[in-house]
């Protein structure tokens, strides 16, 4: 069963598969349950909830097709996270949520670097850190999703080495499960530009993403 990239650029989305079908039918209007409790979740800090009415959690957790029992990366979900935690409210006690943090980023990020295989969620035991150079991407036992919101195009910046997208882009499909999927959430450029805008605007180019990752999976 062939491993799948759904590429949810604001502006433009790109699916395969029948979890388009099924989200372009109006499946994002009949949230499961599971999924509206991770998102009502009151652990969730109120700055994120306000942020809620413009993210669309629920939807992008039923496109995603997160489920109970399943494995998750979140891809560099940031300080703090947005949806780490709800990830691992919809995984629930069998799932687990793997928050990988490229170690490229302790020279950004004011606090450091989480220990690679510790629990960082007081409130989700199920979240462990995994911490490595990002052309090291890999993960303790295939997972289901791979999950990344808004830094795709940042693997494409000098800070990040850049990072060689070749590699990551075979590593993330390495390991994913048959059928697994790898979800991009990012901002749309303007077409033609490339990977031009990615230091600058924090935008790639929906032409030039799936391509990239296409010749990856092959």
């Amino acid at each position: 069963m062939q491993r799948r990239v759904f590429a949810a650029l604001i502006g433009l989305a790109t699916l395969s598969g029948g979890a388009m079908a099924a989200f372009a039918s109006g499946a994002a209007d009949r949230i499961p349950g599971y999924i509206a409790a991770a998102v009502a979740d009151p652990a969730r800090p109120q700055a994120d909830r306000d942020r809620d009415a413009a993210r669309k959690p629920a939807d992008m957790l039923v496109f995603m097709g997160i489920k109970p029992g399943q494995r998750v990366v979140d891809f560099m979900p940031g300080y703090p996270s947005y949806f780490t935690g709800m990830f691992a409210d919809a995984v629930g006690p069998k799932g687990v949520v793997y928050a990988f943090i490229p170690s490229e980023l302790a020279a950004r990020v004011k606090q450091p670097l989480p220990a690679s295989g510790a629990h960082i969620d007081p409130n989700h035991p199920n979240v462990i850190a995994l911490v490595s150079p990002v052309d090291h991407f890999a993960t303790p036992q295939k997972v289901d999703i791979v999950w990344t919101s808004q830094n795709y195009h940042d693997l494409h910046d000098p800070f990040m080495g850049p990072a060689d997208m070749a590699v990551f882009d075979k590593a993330v499909f390495d390991a994913l499960k048959p059928g697994g999927v790898f979800v991009i959430l990012d901002h749309a450029a303007q077409d033609g530009s490339g990977v031009r805008d990615t230091n600058t605007l924090h935008r790639i180019d929906t032409a030039d993403l799936p391509g990239e990752v296409s010749v990856a999976k092959d």
